[in-house]
């Protein structure tokens, strides 16, 4: 199964061979990875909103309840799982020789 992966929303430079790039285009790491929990916090938020106006009777559409919990889910995971690679690595870091 092939993912097809906004970079254009990332930021990310697709241009290889471009040397030269508007300073106004770069993101620094730490912004990039605050934008991404950030967005992810924010999903579980709606998601936790949705559900509380479903169970109160507020709001009737359980596809829209579902759909945001399913999004905030996979973000979650998606968040989960580059964590672990990123201490992985860190950790094989650390186990190199000097």
């Amino acid at each position: 199964m092939k993912i097809n992966f906004p970079l254009e929303q990332l930021g990310v430079n697709t241009n290889i061979n471009s040397k030269v790039a508007s300073e106004s285009n770069k993101v620094s790491f730490t912004d990039f990875l605050n934008n991404a929990l950030n967005d992810v916090n924010k999903l579980q938020i709606e998601s936790e909103q949705l559900n509380q106006a479903f169970a109160m009777g507020l709001n009737d559409n359980i596809h829209q309840v579902m759909i945001a919990s399913e999004k905030a889910d996979i973000a979650l995971q998606f968040t989960i799982q580059v964590r672990n690679k990123v201490l992985e690595a860190y950790q094989e870091i650390m186990r190199m020789p000097v």
